[in-house]
């Protein structure tokens, strides 16, 4: 049974895929509405990871910046998971639980004809994968230096990086299988299409031998 949500995408139980080209280009219909997206997802990256680095120069309260900066950490991977990810590549994720109790895990893609911006790609990837890696030096840096209590920090930074880190990585295998089938299945048609011109060619060719021969 299909179900729309209030973004406008259309999903099925059996098989949920993010529109391409409707909904997704309806909302980011020109260049300046991307160019807005990509620097909010710039901000949203940037604003935990300053929080971390300067909020200790600024005041003296380590209360006060592990909540300020939990808090941009939670914005930042809400931000991610449900906005920037679908806007500038056509992916998102999410996890359900079941009547059971028990997580699944529910991964969309765009249809293989979509096109993204390739910078918007580029910006996309590098920053999702580069973010833990900063937050993981400044784990080596915390348990070097003996900061045990920042160490909290970075520790919920990693787990709520690396969740979409490991929920964009799955989107990003389902996109390549759909676009696998869809290649698959236009070269099956265009070799059915070419045959069955093919086979139409020759019994129109056939008759029309047939009919100057009969007289």
């Amino acid at each position: 049974m299909s179900q729309q949500n209030d973004l406008g995408f259309t999903h099925s139980s059996a098989d949920r895929d993010v529109e391409a080209g409707g909904n997704i280009a309806t909302q980011v219909s020109n260049s300046d509405n991307s160019n807005a997206v990509t620097g909010y997802f710039k901000q949203s990256r940037l604003g935990a990871l300053l929080s971390y680095l300067l909020g200790s120069i600024f005041t003296d309260n380590f209360t006060l910046v592990f909540v300020v900066t939990i808090l941009l950490l939670s914005f930042d991977f809400w931000t991610v998971k449900n906005i920037s990810g679908r806007l500038l590549v056509g992916l998102r994720w999410w996890n359900e639980i079941q009547p059971d109790g028990t997580n699944k895990w529910v991964f969309e893609s765009a249809s293989p004809s979509r096109i993204n911006n390739a910078a918007d790609t580029r910006l996309f990837w590098w920053t999702l994968y580069g973010t833990p890696v900063l937050w993981a030096l400044f784990a080596f840096s915390c348990i070097m230096t003996l900061k045990f209590s920042w160490l909290i920090i970075v520790a919920i930074a990693l787990a709520l990086n690396l969740a979409n880190v490991y929920g964009y990585t799955q989107c990003d295998k389902d996109a390549k299988s759909k676009w696998a089938q869809n290649m698959a299945t236009r070269t099956a048609l265009g070799s059915l299409g070419s045959t069955a011109t093919g086979m139409v060619g020759k019994v129109f060719t056939g008759g029309i031998n047939r009919m100057f021969s009969s007289r």
